[in-house]
């Protein structure tokens, strides 16, 4: 019985959970403080949606305003890139 709930329990990966310095690009759409990767994840698309930058043709590309400017290289990038460049600006 114990074996088959430990199962079951799903911890996360210590790499995902390991608060991470974000760039100063990054660090002016989500803030200064380390985070682990899922919460700057999270805070960029709540900063996303905030801005109503999801392209509304295409809802899985994303307009970049000043700040995403900066931080894409580039005007629009689609929501699987974005995890490829978040990456870049951590640390």
């Amino acid at each position: 019985m114990a074996t088959a709930s430990k199962k079951t329990t799903r911890k996360p990966s210590a790499a995902f959970m390991k608060p991470l310095q974000p760039s100063p690009e990054l660090a002016a759409v989500i803030g200064s403080d380390p985070l682990p990767r899922t919460e700057v994840t999270k805070k960029i698309w709540e900063y996303i949606k905030k801005h109503d930058l999801q392209d509304p043709a295409n809802r899985r590309n994303i307009n970049a305003d000043d700040k995403l400017r900066v931080l894409f290289g580039k005007d629009q990038v689609s929501m699987f890139e974005l995890t490829k460049i978040v990456s870049g600006h951590l640390s």
